[in-house]
């Protein structure tokens, strides 16, 4: 069979540092993060992941965040069933198929070249969507009738991307559409945001980090009933057990320092009324 060859620049290629974490996680006898469809994906796709110069430290991060990404949405799907997610940037990620509970309607968004790339790989459903666009594009809100329901927006690995007053208008249009939603994003520190472009992935791709905060709190002062719900550090995950005794090490020793801790974390947010 054919591969199918990928042409993507910037932060479009990007997505091909998850997928190859996870296609290499996923070989393990004990993975943190255990994913078939990014094996069959990774043989599939013509393309030298290799010249990615993903480090060790980075792929480790990734796993935990896969991972601490489908606890989230697991845990809220238990509480609120039949939620509507919408995950903006979703690359070639598989979790839909890895938190399905046979009642969440899912919406799967990113640029049109990479939608057209999951459908190699993927087919809408009922309750499983496609939408080809921009993040910053907003009319593809228009695309999704939220019925009441409480609405779980995931950003893995994208807000970084944008610029701060970016970021600040999803939040705004967020609210502006759906009566209560909760997103679900991972922020590097400001420090963390400019010293990244030294990064051997980010060198490599050419993607361009735009945007770190150091109090998340602040970003309760972009509108009324935006509530900071959780701050997770990647020094919590009960998976560093998984890892070699030097990662366990290094974890440890940076849980002692909240610098380190808060370099790369892990936000949750509520918009709306506490329920």
């Amino acid at each position: 069979m054919d591969k199918e060859k990928v042409k993507l620049r910037n932060e479009k290629e990007t997505l091909l540092i998850p997928l190859y974490c996870k296609y290499l996680e996923s070989q393990k006898d004990s993975p943190i993060i255990k994913d078939e469809k990014a094996i069959e994906m990774v043989n599939s796709i013509e393309y030298d992941y290799e010249q990615l110069q993903i480090p060790k430290q980075t792929y480790v991060t990734i796993c935990l965040r896969v991972k601490q990404f489908d606890n989230y949405v697991n845990n809220f799907l238990m509480a609120e069933p039949d939620s509507i997610v919408i995950h903006l940037g979703c690359g070639l990620d598989n979790r839909f198929k890895r938190v399905d509970n046979n009642a969440v309607e899912w919406y799967d968004l990113d640029f049109p070249e990479v939608i057209e790339l999951r459908k190699h790989f993927y087919q809408e459903t009922e309750r499983y969507h496609f939408i080809s666009s921009p993040v910053m594009e907003l009319n593809w809100l228009d695309s999704i009738n939220a019925k009441n329901k409480w609405v779980i927006i995931l950003a893995e690995g994208l807000f970084m991307y944008l610029k701060e007053e970016e970021v600040k208008l999803l939040f705004q249009s967020f609210q502006n559409k759906f009566s209560i939603n909760t997103i679900i994003f991972d922020s590097y520190s400001a420090l963390t945001a400019k010293s990244i472009k030294n990064h051997p992935s980010i060198k490599k791709t050419g993607a361009v980090i735009r945007w770190g905060i150091d109090n998340a709190k602040d970003i309760e002062s972009w509108g009324n009933k935006i509530y900071l719900k959780e701050e997770w550090y990647f020094t919590q995950s009960d998976e560093i057990n998984k890892l070699d005794i030097g990662y366990r090490i290094l974890f440890k020793l940076m849980s002692l320092f909240p610098m380190a801790r808060k370099a790369h974390r892990i936000l949750v947010f509520q918009i709306g009324d506490i329920k």
